[in-house]
């Protein structure tokens, strides 16, 4: 049986531009090769020093919300092996709800949002202005439908010229988690494709980047 896997998250390297406004990542090393006491061979100890939102990340509903869940608390039902159905927005700025479809097929699934954005990843471009995102209506929708977790392609699920974040509120507040930041989606079939996104268990942190991993056991085009 053939597979086909596609990686859904960005690399992290030291200095990468993030988030606007957030410091970059330093990834350094704490024990060098040349530093390691052994005599039978050497090794590499490094260091990062980074905020959560870096790269491709998940949102915990801690992350908005005091008493919700932190990453740590992620139910594993939510980021493994969860069927994924596709939103495709290229070429739309303010995605709404129109795009989403018969709402029957979005019950328990992973609803990712391709826009097209990821293409600017790592440029000034990429952090805006005019970055996609998604009306407060689709979330309203997404959680109607009880999905298991909502990603985007894009700087933010909400319009960050806006001092609100409508779909944070209404998702994180719902217990459903927020991947941003995602990347080759284009590769990734509209149904029959599956996700697996895990962050490290990290206790009392409401953000941290994630293995974005699309799968499915019949390869495709």
């Amino acid at each position: 049986m053939s597979k086909a896997i596609v990686e859904l998250s960005h690399p992290i390297s030291d200095g990468m531009l993030t988030y606007p406004g957030l410091p970059r990542p330093r990834v350094t090393t704490d024990v060098s090769r040349e530093q390691s006491p052994l005599i039978d061979m050497t090794y590499d100890i490094g260091r990062i020093d980074m905020v959560g939102n870096t790269g491709t990340y998940i949102e915990a509903p801690f992350h908005f919300h005091a008493e919700g869940a932190d990453v740590a608390e992620l139910p594993l039902e939510r980021l493994l092996n969860v069927r994924i159905v596709m939103i495709r927005a290229a070429g739309i700025g303010a995605v709404g709800p129109d795009v989403l479809g018969d709402p029957a097929r979005l019950w328990g699934k992973a609803v990712l949002v391709h826009t097209g954005w990821s293409a600017r990843w790592g440029s000034s471009a990429y952090l805006g202005p005019g970055h996609p995102f998604l009306v407060g209506e689709v979330a309203d929708a997404l959680v109607a439908a009880n999905v298991a977790l909502v990603g985007i392609d894009s700087l933010d699920v909400d319009d960050t010229s806006l001092p609100t974040r409508p779909c944070h509120h209404t998702l994180l507040g719902a217990g459903i988690p927020i991947i941003e930041h995602l990347t080759n989606l284009d590769a990734v079939p509209d149904t029959g494709a599956r996700l697996v996104a895990l962050p490290a268990p990290v206790r009392g942190m409401g953000t941290f980047p994630l293995r974005a991993v699309a799968w499915t056991d019949h390869g495709w085009g």
